[in-house]
């Protein structure tokens, strides 16, 4: 491909590893081939043979000694939290107590650690964005290893941002952190192999991984799962949920009807003409949670079979050179994602998680719910709900004008929620910490 030459020569002067150049080869290549990327209804059928997680759980001892040390804890930890008014890794918000999403997933390796006496491995995906700030938090994890950058960080890689009119690499000497942006972290694949880590954890006879994202505290490495997984067989595992209304426009689960594979379809991925059928959540009734259990040893097969590139689709989000001047050119940000790779594992599986393990913080209301004693942390880092909550969490629906980033929560206070079932806050208030609420909730 002549063409991507210039965009070679790019990565090459910054270092970039070649499974992270061939990777997004093969990116650039998809969008010059001018394919559409959509999944027709009439290709797909609803997702079959689903396990439920509290089936599986009950049934299965914990995992041993021998089989914990074969696990590695992968945590996706790129995000800056720009959205939520951040300049720092997302991972460092305080939760509960002082205490942040870091300080909570160094504890859970702690306890994996001294309850099996195995030397249970933590590696995060940081960026560039957020690597400095984690691994100086971590000092304070000297005495476990935690604040070395050899053993517990893999880099992110980064990619040009494309101009959409020639796909040509963007260029902004003024700003030359502006020409690069995240692959998504569907990049964990180059990542892993061009890192070498890939083959180091091989190496060193851990065999499975799991992967969540860092700010979803419900996504806790479970021992009686992991013995699951590993007696399964099953090379890649997707933890998914059931979709509800709020969710339908989200990405479902599928099974391709040509070959009865699992295959993610995101909205992107819809025709206008399948959009009611795509949301329709009798029919599609799971979403990804963005929580996998991979075995690296079949990893690396799948990665050799396909020439050291999983093809993944490419998601392309247009947008300005620079996000704050419209006046800059128009720029293509090539992303995959890292759940698409369940399509490329034959004999894949996917299992219904109870939403108790499904925790993303995208938003303040998110926050303000961690944050209340509706969800419990114990002093191993783990995380569940309050008994009073029954299993099912409240809805937190704060004003969005008002509480749209972090500091924003500073004079809004902490009520109990462990009784409520929804809390709409509406304009500017103010609960004392404590507070106690019940119910249906509607303030402002």
């Amino acid at each position: 491909m002549a063409g991507f030459d210039t965009i070679e020569n790019k990565m090459e002067l910054v270092g970039l590893s070649r499974a992270a150049i061939d990777a997004f080869r093969h990116a650039v290549q998809t969008v010059e081939s001018g394919e559409s990327g959509l999944i027709g209804e009439s290709s797909i059928l609803p997702a079959r043979d689903v396990a439920e997680w509290d089936d599986l759980t009950a049934a299965t001892p914990e995992a041993d000694r021998e089989l914990i040390a074969q696990c590695v804890c992968i945590k996706l930890n790129g995000g800056l939290g720009t959205s939520m008014g951040l300049q720092k890794a997302k991972s460092l918000l305080p939760i509960q107590k002082g205490l942040t999403f870091l300080d909570l997933i160094v504890r859970q390796v702690q306890s994996l650690r001294e309850k099996s006496g195995a030397p249970v491995r933590l590696l995060l995906m940081d960026s560039f964005s957020t690597s400095e700030d984690t691994m100086a938090y971590l000092g304070k994890y000297a005495d476990g290893g935690f604040n070395d950058p050899n053993e517990v960080e893999m880099m992110q890689n980064r990619v040009p941002k494309l101009l959409t009119a020639t796909l040509e690499p963007a260029s902004c000497p003024e700003n030359p952190d502006l020409e690069w942006c995240p692959p998504g972290h569907g990049d964990i694949y180059p990542a892993l192999l061009g890192s070498g880590w890939l083959d180091r954890l091989l190496a060193e006879g851990v065999k499975y991984a799991f992967v969540s994202n860092s700010d979803n505290l419900g996504a806790q490495l479970d021992l009686r799962f992991l013995r699951w997984f590993a007696e399964s067989g099953a090379p890649f595992v997707m933890e998914v949920t059931r979709r509800t209304e709020a969710d339908k426009k989200g990405g479902h689960l599928a099974t391709r009807a040509e070959d009865g594979r699992l295959i993610l379809r995101e909205v992107a991925q819809c025709a206008v003409e399948d959009m009611e059928e795509f949301q329709n959540i009798d029919k599609y009734r799971y979403f990804n949670t963005n929580t996998l259990w991979i075995r690296l040893d079949v990893l690396k097969k799948v990665l050799e079979d396909c020439g050291g590139v999983i093809p993944l689709p490419v998601i392309r989000n247009v947008k300005t050179l620079n996000p704050r001047d419209a006046s800059t050119p128009e720029v293509y940000q090539l992303e995959v994602a890292m759940g698409a790779a369940i399509e490329c594992f034959p004999g894949a599986r996917a299992v219904c998680v109870p939403r108790s393990r499904f925790f993303p913080v995208k938003t303040c209301s998110d926050l303000l719910l961690l944050r209340s004693d509706a969800v419990a942390i114990d002093e191993n880092g783990m995380m569940s709900l309050a008994p009073e909550c029954k299993g099912k969490a409240p809805v937190v629906s704060l004003d969005p004008k008002v509480y749209k980033l972090v500091d924003s929560l500073d004079n809004l206070g902490v009520p109990s929620l462990k009784h409520v079932s929804k809390l709409t806050v509406k304009g500017e208030h103010h609960f004392t910490d404590g507070e106690p609420l019940s119910g249906e909730v509607v303030v402002g």
